[in-house]
């Protein structure tokens, strides 16, 4: 088997299915009216608990500016709040709030079911390979 055999069509396939995922989210984002960058800041936040402008700028890959405008409309709307530390009152966290994890809530769950009805025609144990390859390919990558 030669080393680059099939790495061609794995890597077509997987930007493929990255850009088709990412039009549907764009289109439930819409509908609440969020941003793609604000999801993933809502993501973040979720997963990692409360941050500074700074290490969310990190997770994010955007410059310190831009997250501080886009922590701006997301304290607008509710979905987050900033707190200053109580140790180094110099330092300001940004924290989730239950508006935000509800918006992360309702757009996974329209993911889902996006995915589920993508999948309906694919029988129980292909579906079990698919996630076994993706499971496979997340260890490996992580790994590296």
């Amino acid at each position: 088997m030669e080393f680059n055999e099939y790495v061609e069509e794995i890597e077509k396939s997987l930007r493929l299915v990255a850009a088709a995922v990412r039009r549907k989210g764009r289109v439930l984002l819409r509908e609440h009216d969020i941003t793609s960058p604000q999801f993933d800041a809502l993501i973040a936040l979720n997963n990692e608990g409360e941050l500074t402008i700074g290490e969310l700028s990190s997770k994010l890959y955007l410059a310190y500016s831009t997250t501080t405008d886009l922590v701006d409309r997301l304290e607008k709307a509710g979905y987050v709040c900033r707190q200053r530390d109580l140790v180094d009152r110099r330092v300001v966290r940004v924290q989730l709030r239950p508006p935000g994890a509800q918006i992360i809530e309702e757009v996974l769950r329209a993911r889902r079911a996006y995915l589920h009805t993508i999948l309906s025609h694919v029988d129980v144990s292909t579906r079990k390979t698919i996630l076994e390859a993706l499971e496979l390919l997340l260890t490996n990558m992580a790994n590296q």
